[in-house]
């Protein structure tokens, strides 16, 4: 049950970040850096391998190693992603 409830959320995501660049006619580069509009949720969690968010204080955090790519992807996400990473 774990498994299929993994798979839906995985696919849900996809299927939204899928439909929001077709939306906002953005494209997202594959592996060969060729835009792209239809790209897996496997690929868009592998991009976002190695962003750290440092918290400094409460009030005060910095976010490290975040790419255009991975901006393209948060923009899609919308508001709740945008605050968290910015």
């Amino acid at each position: 049950m774990v498994m299929t409830v993994c798979l839906m959320v995985y696919a849900a995501l996809e299927h939204q970040i899928r439909k929001q660049l077709v939306e906002q006619e953005q494209y997202f580069p594959d592996m060969k850096y060729k835009p792209h509009q239809k790209p897996t949720a496997r690929w868009v969690f592998q991009c976002f391998q190695g962003i750290t968010i440092i918290y400094i204080n409460e009030e005060t955090k910095f976010v490290a190693n975040l790419e255009e790519r991975n901006r393209t992807i948060i923009n899609c996400l919308g508001h709740h992603y945008q605050k968290i990473y910015s």
